[in-house]
């Protein structure tokens, strides 16, 4: 076999450690054979993204899609799970730096959702040696002694390790470290096409497979062409067709109404469907701010999975999975246990354990959790129903029929917006932007994990309901100065809770200064991450 053409991707970053292991000539070659290929459609899928949310601006509705009824009325099944991915009661997520890799492989789960999204900073460090990460637990020479605290850590045998499904960057998102004919490549490529070459093989010698997740999906078009892209490196790589399994994450107001087309897109490669919730609702404030009182959401936390719209979502998302013989995966246990407090822990399990035990109920395949602590909890939740079952895809839940108006019906909740919700967003936002400007996406923050969809749903909050004028049940009004006043004061907090040293050290000014540019600008910017990744250094 002749060698490989150079890649006409370049490196527009410092070198790192053991960079050559990953950005290998042959990987860049596929990489950009991937953008020359695909790019061009990316770009006028995200431009097609702009075109629908006027439609929504116009009209305020939507519907199920017409020229595709005969997707959803047609008989058809997606292909059959691989053994690895047939049980999936419970999932971890994080990201892929080197402590985290090992934990969540270790922690009991069946699936560890291997984050390049939402949990992970986009520092050129972080998507170089995440990928290094994988490599290495695949090739098992991971293990390492934290030199902090001394604590060594190491891999279980291959038999208890949690099956790896990878989460690459949204389609929005562009990597500008690499470069591909003079403008930033785009970062779901870099990060599939990375994963994917270095990995594939090696995963199939393991009796697994590159498995993935696919993030801020907003349509079945979108899904046609991750499965093209699918399809061309299977073929490259030389492995066969529909050994490639992805799982979309339906954390898009569109996409809901269109999760049969994007199963039916994916057939051969479909694994199923996730239902979230932060990203979820920030993508309905996003599409329907010009809609006026009746989609003005209460304080994030008052929007559970048991709210009328949430519920016609996910119970629509398990019958649409079922009939089409894929996963359905629950959402987000995001609660950290804490090492001093029992009865916090005590009341946080019990709400972890009724969330699980209804998602089971509600005939979920699996769920999340972002602690292997709650991997027990969530575990026997899902035992209780499933018993020796791997899932439960036989349930069919042809008891479910939800019409196109439920899926928007925010006024269903009585819940309203509150002054405090306002301050949490604000105290939430400037924390975890902090955090994220420093290279960190997985943050602890009053005690839940956090990751990008936090800090997404709460600036879109405070975004709307200053524009909506909303009124606090303390008789003050959502207004940019009274958000300023906010922010100002958290800012201070923080001062004197961490200290001069480590303010002026840390990134608090900045954060408190673009979570009020993204909440408060009249032009509301699509991602949080678009103007936070200008600023990101790294």
């Amino acid at each position: 076999m002749s060698a490989p053409a150079p890649s006409p991707l370049a490196i527009a970053a410092e070198p790192l450690p053991r960079q050559d292991e990953v950005l290998t000539e042959a990987a860049l070659v596929f990489v950009a054979e991937l953008h020359r290929r695909f790019a061009a459609r990316r770009a006028e899928l995200l431009a097609r993204r702009g075109e629908r949310r006027a439609e929504i601006a116009r009209t305020s509705t939507l519907d199920f899609l017409p020229d595709t009824a005969q997707v959803r009325e047609g008989d058809w099944k997606v292909a059959p799970a691989p053994a690895a991915l047939n049980d999936r009661r419970v999932e971890i997520t994080g990201p892929t730096d080197r402590k985290m890799t090992i934990n969540a492989l270790n922690s009991g789960a069946r699936v560890w959702l291997a984050d390049f999204e939402d949990a992970s900073a986009p520092t050129w460090e972080n998507v170089v040696l995440g990928q290094l990460n994988l490599i290495d637990a695949y090739e098992r020479r991971i293990d390492f002694t934290d030199e902090r605290t001394g604590k060594s850590y190491a891999l279980k045998p291959a038999d208890q390790l949690a099956t790896v499904v990878m989460r690459p960057r949204g389609w929005h998102l562009e990597e500008r470290h690499l470069r591909f004919e003079g403008g930033p490549a785009s970062g779901s490529l870099v990060d599939f096409g990375l994963y994917f070459f270095h990995n594939a093989k090696r995963l199939i010698d393991l009796g697994k497979g590159p498995y993935f997740y696919l993030p801020k999906t907003e349509s079945h078009l979108e899904a046609r062409l991750w499965n093209d892209i699918f399809v061309f490196a299977q073929d490259y790589v030389g492995i066969p067709q529909g050994t490639v399994r992805a799982t979309v994450l339906i954390e898009t107001i569109t996409a809901a109404y269109e999760m049969d087309e994007i199963l039916y897109e994916l057939r051969d490669h479909a694994a199923g469907l996730n239902a979230g919730r932060w990203d979820y609702l920030f993508s309905i404030v996003k599409n329907f701010r010009d809609g006026g009182e009746k989609f003005v959401l209460p304080d994030r936390n008052a929007v559970t999975m048991t709210a009328p719209f949430m519920r016609a979502y996910t119970e629509l998302l398990v019958r649409t999975c079922h009939k089409r013989g894929a996963h359905a995966i629950g959402g987000m246990a995001a609660f950290i246990p804490s090492r001093k407090d029992a009865e916090v822990n005590k009341v946080a399990f019990e709400k972890v354990k009724a969330d699980k035990d209804r998602e089971a109920a509600d005939g979920f395949d699996g769920s999340w959790v972002a602690h292997p602590d709650l991997v027990p909890i969530a575990t026997a939740s899902f035992d209780a129903v499933l018993g020796d079952k791997p899932n439960q895809k036989d349930r069919l839940r042809e008891d479910v029929s939800v019409a196109p108006g439920e899926l928007i019906a925010i006024d269903s909740l009585d819940a309203k917006p509150t002054y405090e919700g306002l301050r949490n967003a604000v105290q939430v936002g400037i924390r975890y932007i902090e955090a994220w400007l420093r290279g960190l996406g997985a943050v602890g923050i009053f005690g839940l994990m956090e990751d990008a969809a936090t800090a997404e749903i709460s600036r879109s909050q405070i975004w709307q309901w200053i524009n909506a004028g909303v009124v606090f049940e303390n008789g003050l009004t959502a207004t940019a100065d009274l958000t300023r006043e906010i922010a100002a004061a958290e800012l201070a907090a923080i001062r004197a809770e961490v200290g001069e040293e480590a303010f002026a050290s840390g990134k608090w000014q900045q954060a408190h200064d673009l979570l009020l540019q993204v909440s408060l600008d009249a032009d509301y910017a699509d991602f949080l991450t678009l103007p936070a990744y200008d600023q990101l250094l790294g």
